[in-house]
């Protein structure tokens, strides 16, 4: 087990508090027990285990193998991570558990179905996925990926291409954007495009919610198709479901203007990547910025590495040092809140599945 130090609390910003409160499980004086195999280092542990000091003491157990994380959860109370369906029988004490990300589609059916509480990582990630999405649509629009990165590597040349009249350059200022999953991801894109694109940006998504920042409409999914023609931009935010799984196909990429750009953002199975290659390379649509991808990595030799209107990074856009700090702090504040009683940050409705 490894025990508390002091260290300086991050902020970690503001997050969504779920209406209700999870009691703490310990016993008077007992430790908090926490299972991982995740490596937090010391200073990562220290920070958890101090803030939550002046409620209960928390000890955590970070595992170096599967089978010593299953004989660790006999006094669990909290998992950091993930945790399969038939080690749910080790675990009698379990209260709560921690996704190490914001999506949560490989939830175990058995863990689905079971009383423990699940948070997640909303909105932990959004600042470098919403920046990532600003950078890719900027160089797609200023044509910096389809004609000056090839002659720069390829030719190592650098002369303008069309004129200043022509579309080879095109400005996102007074344009439309519509994004398809207002959470963390698809708020922050938006608080961009409007704050620093001057963008008018309509957003989509199922539950009843204030118009997020920047938000100039907000609709519900079903009407997303009659929109879509009026979008230059169109951005994938929404978490990977059953609704949403291959939602943007062949049907969303022939409505969409020929001059309009695609970002995925969120999660790759949301695309129907076959379709988009087509809308690609037979001009649709202007171009992607693609994050994620339905099979990651890429796999060598898909269509997609053909097409001169792509940008894309290996799902990598929520990656930083910064990050890493917001992630750190989450966790311990909802063990604070834990071991006070309180209500727990970015509790997880595991049928909807985010």
């Amino acid at each position: 087990m490894l025990a508390a130090g002091a260290a300086a609390p991050a902020a970690a910003g503001s997050l969504p508090v779920a209406p209700f409160a999870q009691a703490a499980a310990s016993t008077a004086g007992a430790p908090i027990r926490v299972v991982t195999m995740y490596k937090f280092d010391p200073p990562e542990v220290e920070t958890i285990v101090q803030r939550a000091a002046a409620h209960a003491p928390v000890e955590i157990k970070i595992c170096a193998t599967r089978e010593e994380f299953r004989q660790s959860l006999r006094d669990a109370e909290v998992v950091y991570g993930d945790i399969r369906g038939d080690e749910l029988d080790y675990a009698p004490r379990l209260k709560w558990v921690q996704a190490g990300g914001a999506g949560v589609e490989g939830m175990d059916e058995k863990f689905r179905q079971s009383p423990i509480t699940m948070t997640n990582y909303a909105r932990t990630f959004a600042h470098g996925i919403s920046e990532t999405a600003i950078g890719m649509l900027l160089v797609l629009s200023r044509g910096i990926v389809k004609h000056y990165l090839p002659q720069f590597y390829l030719k190592k040349t650098n002369n303008p291409v069309g004129s200043p009249k022509s579309d080879h350059h095109v400005e996102m200022v007074g344009r439309t954007m519509g994004i398809v999953g207002m959470g963390g991801i698809g708020s922050m894109i938006a608080r961009r495009a409007h704050h620093g694109l001057d963008m008018r940006v309509v957003g989509f998504d199922p539950k009843p919610m204030p118009k997020p920042e920047g938000v100039a409409e907000l609709r519900d999914p079903s009407e997303l198709m009659k929109w879509v023609p009026q979008f230059d931009v169109l951005v994938a935010a929404a978490p990977h479901t059953r609704q949403t799984e291959r939602m943007f196909n062949e049907t969303v990429f022939r409505a969409m203007k020929k001059s309009a750009y695609f970002l995925a953002m969120s999660r790759g199975m949301l695309v129907d990547d076959m379709a988009l290659v087509k809308a690609l390379k037979e001009g649709w649509i202007a171009g992607a910025g693609l994050d994620v991808f339905p099979k990651e990595p890429v796999p060598q030799g898909h269509p997609v590495f053909d097409c001169d209107n792509v940008i894309m990074s290996a799902h990598t856009s929520g990656w930083s040092p910064d990050r890493q700090v917001r992630l750190i702090d989450v966790f311990a504040d909802n063990v604070r809140r834990y071991a006070a009683g309180q209500a727990l940050m970015n509790i997880v409705d595991k049928q909807k599945g985010y």
